[in-house]
C-alpha cells in the first residue's frame, strides 16, 4: 500500500521534471498513513523545496485509487493565546 503511493508520487513528480535528474523512490517519503476498512490514504512529500504534497486515497470496494497534488500557498500562524 505505501510502496503503490510511493510510486504514485514518484511517476507524477519525474514526468514533470524533463530538465533535471529524476527522483528515486527514498527521494519520496510519507507524512500520514491510516487504514480503516476497505479504504486507506496517505500524505506524502519529496525531498524536493517546492512546496507541494500529495494525498492517495484508495478504495478497496470500489478498486479505484485517487491521486490529488497540492501547494502550499501561504502558512499563517495563529496565536492560541488570542
Amino acid at each position: 500500500m505505501q510502496t503503490m503511493a510511493k510510486i504514485l508520487v514518484l511517476n507524477y513528480v519525474n514526468n514533470r521534471r524533463a530538465d533535471n535528474e529524476p527522483l528515486k523512490l527514498t527521494d519520496v517519503y510519507i507524512v500520514w498513513f491510516c487504514k480503516s476498512l476497505n479504504t486507506w490514504k496517505a500524505l506524502l512529500g519529496t525531498n524536493i523545496p517546492d512546496g507541494m504534497y500529495y494525498e492517495v486515497t484508495h478504495d478497496s470496494e470500489k478498486k479505484k485509487t485517487y491521486f490529488d497534488a497540492y501547494k502550499r500557498w501561504e502558512q499563517v500562524i495563529v496565536d492560541d493565546t488570542e
